[in-house]
């Protein structure tokens, strides 16, 4: 599914991010920050082949949100085999801002622990 941005709904969400490392895109179609940064998360989806990237739509799924405390977008959550481990919120978010955390955040947990 490399190069591919699967869309998540309420129904298939947990088995998307359930292996593997998933970056999910959670946007809104009046967020503006949102709409920009498609362009650049279709291209992380491309570049990232060891990445899975799942947009979910926050205006179709609000329960899923809240269950997420999801307070405000643009937001980026890291899955690691259906489990958070790290998340990205900026109203004033870039693509750089976005490129940056994600390889410090990739960089940050694939180093082994001692």
């Amino acid at each position: 599914m490399s190069g591919a941005v699967a869309e998540a709904t309420k129904e298939n969400f947990r088995d998307l991010v359930g292996t593997g490392t998933v970056l999910v895109d959670v946007w809104g179609p009046q967020c503006r920050p949102c709409i920009a940064l498609m362009p650049h998360v279709e291209r992380i989806a491309a570049e990232r082949p060891e990445l899975k990237v799942v947009k979910l739509d926050s205006s179709q799924n609000r329960r899923l949100c809240m269950e997420l405390r999801l307070m405000g977008l643009p937001v980026f959550l890291l899955f690691r085999d259906g489990k958070e481990i790290a998340r990205f919120a900026s109203p004033e978010m870039t693509d750089l801002d976005l490129e940056r955390w994600l390889d410090k955040t990739l960089k940050e947990v694939s180093r082994p622990s001692c």
